[in-house]
Formats: structure tokens, sequence, C-alpha cells
């Protein structure tokens, strides 16, 4: 049997623990789990710290760098966010009416497990403290397979996170890190089908992509984040300033960054210089369309159909439209139904945009850096979905539970 057989098996079979803990018992692990990950942080950092000098050392671009790097308030931030889960209310197990029939069957439904989940995932060594908890407390088992920068963190943080799982007479393949991040082996990972329900890949679009068209489970996909600020005729320019400047330069490498400007041209004028004046003061790279180029001097003028692109770094495309529809048409046309944001003093244009935007966070007057689960009191997420198989946008404790039926009769028979 290979190692991923029996990795996928042993998952299997330790997610069947799970059905029979309370949830004070899942809230009693998860407490001791975040204290095990703080009281170990400086051993975290030394870990992390090495493998971050071989990614700089073989040239990992900047954004791969930046989600690789753990510190002491990146630990807290995964400790507190395990505290936030505690306090969640646990979805397994909670029941919902659907009706009675006319023959008197009582028809229900129930929140159940997925059972066990894969995470495929560069470079995020967070995920898996992340994942283990968010899946732990939902009921289902997880596999992490991470990328080989950060293989060695995600295991130091994994091997904690199983010593709580022990002590508490929990199997350690609750949370498994593959030992070995050899492409071959990720191939048969996506192939389990007989022990893994789903599979989440979180990463760069060659990797969706890859485990999208290799899977042979089923995969709720998390897309690059093309993210739009629109400002509209009706904006307050302070408000809109403040949410873009957030949303572009306090962190780029994330998927919840802005990727793109999108500025009714009746405010264009008042706004623009404004906005050319703070990227020149933060170095940002302006692609703006030849109707906006007049505002940014130097900058790149980009071609109508060249938007879309997910620059991670201090870099971002701009257009001035004519209208709302002509704003709701670039979004739709180059974003990745990740996040969305408006800024408006008129609320039922707020609303409309609400409707009329396709993305998972659809947002007014708020910076897309809150399109995070911590941020939406989710707790920490496993993933923000970008389709909509089942779950869409970030994806906390319910989005890891499906529904089954419960039907009670009183002997009734089919005629």
């Amino acid at each position: 049997m290979s190692i991923i057989t029996e990795l996928a098996q042993q998952a299997k079979k330790a997610a069947r623990t799970l059905a029979i803990l309370s949830e004070s018992q899942k809230n009693a692990v998860l407490t001791d789990m975040a204290a095990a990950i703080r009281a170990n942080k400086s051993k975290i950092i030394e870990v992390n710290e090495k493998e971050v000098a071989r990614a700089k050392e073989n040239n990992l671009d900047a954004a791969m760098i930046d989600r690789l790097i753990l510190n002491d308030e990146r630990i807290e931030a995964m400790a507190e966010g395990i505290e936030v889960i505690v306090e969640l209310d646990d979805p397994v197990g909670k029941e919902r009416v659907i009706g009675t029939r006319p023959n008197g069957i009582e028809i229900k439904k129930m929140r159940i497990p997925l059972g066990v989940v894969c995470m495929i995932y560069e470079a995020r060594p967070n995920v898996t403290a992340d994942a283990g908890a968010l899946c732990f407390k939902s009921g289902n088992a997880v596999i992490l397979r991470g990328g080989k920068e950060a293989l060695d963190t995600s295991l130091a943080i994994a091997e904690l996170m199983q010593d709580v799982l022990e002590k508490h007479d929990l199997p350690k393949a609750l949370v498994t890190v593959v030992p070995n991040p050899d492409r071959a082996l990720m191939q048969e990972l996506m192939e389990q089908r007989d022990y893994i329900d789903v599979i989440i890949p979180r990463g760069g679009e060659g990797l969706i992509n890859y485990v999208t068209d290799n899977a042979k489970v089923p995969v709720i996909q998390h897309f690059k984040g093309v993210c739009h600020l629109y400002v509209d005729k009706d904006a307050d320019l302070d408000k809109a300033l403040a949410i873009l400047l957030n949303g572009k330069t306090q962190r780029t490498g994330v998927c919840n960054a802005l990727e793109g400007l999108v500025v009714h041209q009746a405010v264009a004028g008042d706004f623009l210089p404004k906005v050319a004046d703070a990227f020149k003061e933060k170095g940002v790279t302006v692609h703006v369309n030849e109707k906006g180029s007049q505002y940014f001097e130097g900058a790149d003028v980009i071609a109508e159909d060249a938007y879309g692109e997910e620059y991670l770094g201090l870099e971002i495309a701009i257009r001035v439209v004519d209208d709302f529809d002509a704003a709701v048409e670039h979004i739709a046309q180059f974003g990745s139904n990740h996040t969305e944001v408006i800024v408006t003093e008129d609320a039922e244009k707020g609303k409309l945009f609400q409707r009329a935007v396709d993305a998972s966070v659809v947002m007014v007057n708020a910076s897309s850096r809150f399109s995070d689960g911590s941020q939406l009191g989710l707790g920490a997420e496993i993933g923000i979905a970008t389709t909509k198989l089942h779950a869409y946008g970030p994806m906390g404790l319910e989005s890891l539970t499906s529904e089954k039926y419960l039907v009670n009769g009183e002997g009734q028979i089919r005629e």
C-alpha cells in the first residue's frame, strides 16, 4: 500500500471518531491547540526563518515570500483564530424542519460533516492551523498537502496539533500533513475518491487549474482575486481614497487586495489627481485607459481589453467609465468572482451594485481587505470559494458541512 493511500485510509477512519464528540469536547481540544501554538511560537519561527531564507536564495517572488513568513504577530493571529472558532456554534447536528407530508411523515434536514477534506496549497503555513481547527470543529479530518517552500513549518505546526489530539485520546490522522511534496504523490492524492470527500486548492491560478483538471474527487475552487473598487459619481472621495489605499497598499500579496480601480467620469477630474499623488508616494505602478491617462505622469496606457491581471504587488489597473452600467460590465468581464467594492453615498445605487455584481463578496463603502473569514465573523477560513459548488465566498464552519434528510414516521407505507 502506498503512503498516500495509507494516509487517506487513516484519515477516513479517524473522521468517524468525531461523530461522537460533543461540542464542549471539541472546544477543549481546540483551546489546547491554540495554547500549544502560542507556547511554541519560538520553535515555529525558528523553523520558518530557515524556509524563508531558502525561499529568498531560490529567488521566489515577493508575494510568495510574504505568504510564507510567520512572525510573532501572525502566529498570535493563528492562535486567536482557533480561539474564535471555539466561540462559534458547532453546526454539526443542527436540524431544520422541512415540513410534514399529507401522510404524516415528518421531514427534517440535519447538518453533517463532509468527511475527509484535502487541502492543496502553496507557501501558506498558517493554512495548517486554520484548516486543522476548522475541519476539526466541523467534524472533518483534513489532509494537508503544502508546497515544498513551507513544508517544514507546516509539519511543525501539525505536530503540535497532533500532540494535543493524542493527549485527548484522539487519532493524529485527524490533522495530517503529507510529508513529501513530490508532484506524483499529489496526483495520487487527488485520485483517492474512496477516502477523500472534497479537495480545496489554494494558490496560484496554475495550481488551481492543475487540480481542477486532474482530480477525481470533487473540487471547490479558490481562483485568483482580481478585486475592483468602483468609485461612483455620488462617492465621498475621502472615503474612496482611504478604501483604495487600504485595499491596494496595506498588504499586496493577498487575494483580497485591490487589483482594479474603476472611476465614474463625473468624479475622475477631482479624484484621480489625488490618487496619482498618493500612488506616487506609495510607489504604485499605474496602468490606465486613454480616458484616465491625463491624470498620471508616465503611466502605462492600457488597451480596453487588457485588464484582469492579478498583480499581487504595488501595481493597479485603472479605468474611467461613462456610467454605472459600464462599471458593472467591466467587473463582469474582468473580475474573478472574489470581491468587488463600490463607494457611493447613494444607498439605492449601493444595493443595485450588490444585486448586479456576481462576486462571492460585494461591499458598499468598505475595504476589500475585509473579505476574510476572520473579519466576517467565521473565525479562520479554509478558503474563499469563487465557484458555487455548495459554498461561495469565505468558507467557515458551515461551509465544511452538508445536510442529510431525516424522515420520521409512525409506520406509514407507500401505496
